[in-house]
């Protein structure tokens, strides 16, 4: 059977660092449609990824909620990553979810027995915090009435807070990395979205916004900032490159769990939680 021209193919894997359980982990990614990986989609996708702040409470939950929350407006709004008014609305809407979310795990805490202790509604009053990647890719010069057809081209959006990083890639070489370009630019105190933060505007400026065009053959990665710190100081981005295509499938993330060990142990990679996304473009 032909291939039909560029369609495209999603995985993703999430690991936790070394010493904590995939349940601890506090980096999350939601890609919408949910499909298999081995999908072929035509449709438009989008993703969010997120990375917890592990010095404020409740991290996990909060960037499990936004990395969702992200993807689930940005499959709705085609102009949510441009900026502006629409991710304006989105930030304040994210937060209004925020506190129904935090009543009802209190009340489910209660209900086990463990109900919250002084210090950790302290901690919770500060809010919750993570990074956010958003990014949105939409098939072109397809016409809506033809399900059957591939795009010959497609176009992804993405806005980024923090440092949780896109990498486009053409044969195999990069030709764009948002929003940080160098391992030296990585910092300590990245832009964080809080859980309380009710300045939408504020979240909306501080948020970078980008977009661009693949071909087939192209590949875009997301990732979370220890690995992107990695991809972008290695000697040999082309070996580093083809030991990341190694993990193709969820049934590959046990592997992958080794292989980061590996590098930690090794002192290449830093002892965080690894989330990322590969998206492919195939065809001819």
């Amino acid at each position: 059977m032909t291939q039909p021209p560029s369609c495209v193919y999603v995985t993703h894997l999430v690991a936790p660092k070394y010493g904590s359980t995939q349940a601890e982990c506090e980096d999350a990614v939601v890609v919408l449609p949910d499909h298999p990986h081995d999908h072929m989609l035509r449709e438009t996708i989008t993703a969010g990824v997120c990375d917890g702040a592990t010095e404020s409470a409740l991290a996990k939950d909060w960037a499990r909620l936004l990395s969702r929350a992200a993807a689930e407006h940005a499959l709705e709004r085609p102009d949510l990553l441009a900026g502006g008014a629409a991710f304006e609305e989105f930030a304040a809407s994210v937060v209004d979810q925020w506190q129904p979310w935090l009543e009802q795990y209190t009340k489910e805490r209660v209900a086990d027995g463990r109900p919250l202790k002084w210090y950790e509604h302290t901690k919770l009053a500060e809010g919750a915090y993570a990074t956010l990647l958003t990014v949105r890719v939409d098939p072109e010069n397809v016409s809506e009435t033809d399900a059957e057809a591939c795009s010959p081209t497609w176009r992804w959006q993405a806005a980024a807070l923090g440092d949780s990083c896109l990498f486009h890639l053409r044969n195999d070489q990069l030709v764009e990395a948002f929003p940080v370009g160098s391992a030296e630019e990585f910092g300590t105190v990245p832009d964080l979205f809080g859980s309380r933060n009710r300045d939408a505007a504020l979240l909306a400026g501080r948020t970078r916004y980008t977009g661009g065009r693949c071909l087939p053959g192209d590949r875009l990665f997301l990732m979370t900032d220890a690995l992107a710190a990695w991809f972008l100081s290695v000697p040999d981005q082309a070996e580093a490159l083809r030991e990341l295509l190694e993990f193709s499938a969820p049934d590959d993330l046990g592997a992958f769990v080794d292989w980061l060990n590996g590098l930690r142990e090794r002192q290449q990679l830093r002892n965080d939680d690894v989330a990322v996304v590969r998206i492919d473009f195939e065809g001819r």
